[in-house]
């Protein structure tokens, strides 16, 4: 998550896997305690809070019209316990603060413009790395709390905090650097990359910078059964036939489409991956087009390295702070130190069984909602075959799994599970058709 909102914002925030109704102050105590245990004391990232509802209803807003809805988060990241656990993503903030001050020769006596400032880090950095003025934009009630700050570091000249939606907001002048931490899960998620882009279009000096400069998205395939068994005995509940003399199994089915609907979002390890390459799609801030964020697909082709389930697609981002003097890249991979962003799991209702060289392909298509995130379809087919899985999910709706250590992922080794139709495991542990 990143600074505080501006008028295209949600950063749907942890939770658990655990119960139904979970205690916030219990499950955020766990976490802690858990990465404590793993060496995280002190330095380690707290988890994010339990989600918030979904967007207000009501406003007949579509695909790229969220900046017209109230934003349901306002109240929420006007909070300072939620900026803290922002705050306290050691990678988040402290790579922000290195493409800053080694690009000081982008930011001396410079105009800056701060895209939802939050608690005004970021207007600091910029300060640190000598820009003349920068003006901090934030929408929620935060803002008065990054005022404050501010005054209370003797920063009111250098620092303007202006509160109010970018897209709404002016500016005595047009700035040389735009900087702002806009990334929602899967990089898209709140999309807050609009406003992001839209003060670009609105305040940017020809050739100006904007930090981050590019964001990439990376997909692969994975293989995690003790998830898929997680996610599917969930729906279990929906075929008894007798609950007080009510038969529920007719909606077994969709219970499965709302359990395998939520992305899981949560590290994993590395090992689940199926393969050592990944599909990318790439956002261009400085030059892409706001319209280009309304539909997002990311067409792939992989070849397996290990016999096992192919559960659903995995995945991630980055992005890049391009200065003229360094670029540094904020990784967000399993490969990578853990955020706050975690890692997304994108399950399939069921799993395709492969074996070690096939190859497999598809994509991941996403469309802009008005809900502040995308509505995502995945596409698995196993070449060769016409065996092929589809699954749509609500990237707004997510399921946290980050009281679990990766390390305790099923291993993608070929173990048996859920095949497809006419897929099951044989004697030497390959899979093909019986």
């Amino acid at each position: 998550a990143g600074q505080e909102l501006t008028g295209v914002r949600a950063r749907a925030a942890g939770g658990s896997c655990m119960a139904e109704a979970p205690d916030e102050s219990l499950l955020v105590a766990l976490a802690r305690v858990k990465m404590a245990a793993a060496g995280g004391a002190g330095g380690g990232v707290d988890p994010p809070p339990p989600p918030v509802a979904g967007a207000a209803a009501g406003d007949d807003a579509t695909t790229l019209t969220a900046s017209k809805k109230e934003h349901p988060f306002f109240h929420y990241y006007g909070l300072l316990v939620h900026q803290q656990n922002m705050l306290q993503d050691h990678v988040r903030t402290g790579t922000y603060q290195q493409a800053i001050s080694a690009n000081k020769a982008n930011f001396e006596g410079k105009a800056v413009l701060d895209v939802g400032t939050g608690t005004g880090i970021l207007a600091f950095f910029a300060v640190q790395a000598g820009a003349r003025v920068v003006y901090a934009v934030e929408a929620s009630a935060m803002a008065d709390s990054a005022k404050k700050l501010v005054e209370a570091n003797g920063m009111s000249d250098r620092i303007k905090v202006i509160k109010g939606k970018v897209e709404e907001v002016e500016l005595p002048e047009k700035v040389d650097v735009i900087i702002s931490e806009p990334m929602g899960f899967m990089l898209v998620h709140e999309r807050m990359l609009e406003s992001y882009m839209a003060a670009r279009d609105k305040f940017l000096k020809p050739g100006g910078l904007m930090m981050p400069t590019v964001g990439t998205i990376y997909v692969a395939p994975f293989s995690d059964d003790a998830l898929y068994q997680e996610q599917k005995a969930k729906t279990g509940f929906w075929e008894t036939t007798d609950f007080y003399g009510v038969n529920l199994s007719s909606l077994v089915g969709n219970a499965m489409d709302d359990h395998f609907s939520q992305p899981v979002v949560g590290y994993f390890a590395p090992s689940v991956l199926l393969c050592d390459t990944t599909a990318t799609h790439k956002v261009d801030f400085s030059r892409d087009s706001i319209a280009s964020l309304e539909d997002i697909n990311i067409p792939f082709s992989f070849r397996i390295a290990k016999t096992a389930l192919l559960h659903g697609i995995a995945a991630w981002f980055d992005v890049s702070f391009d200065g003229s003097t360094q670029s540094v890249k904020l990784s967000t991979s399993p490969h990578a130190p853990g955020t706050h962003w975690y890692q997304c799991r994108l399950l399939l209702k069921e799993p395709l069984a492969v074996n070690a060289t096939q190859e497999v392909e598809g994509s991941v298509h996403m469309v802009a909602n008005d809900q502040f995130s995308y509505t995502v379809t995945v596409t698995v087919r196993l070449c060769g075959t016409s065996i092929e899985q589809t699954n749509v999910l609500n990237l707004h709706d997510q399921m946290y799994h980050y009281l679990q250590d990766p390390a305790a992922a099923t291993p993608a080794t070929g173990a048996e599970g859920y095949g497809t139709a006419g897929y099951g495991a044989s004697a030497d542990g390959t899979y093909g058709a019986y």
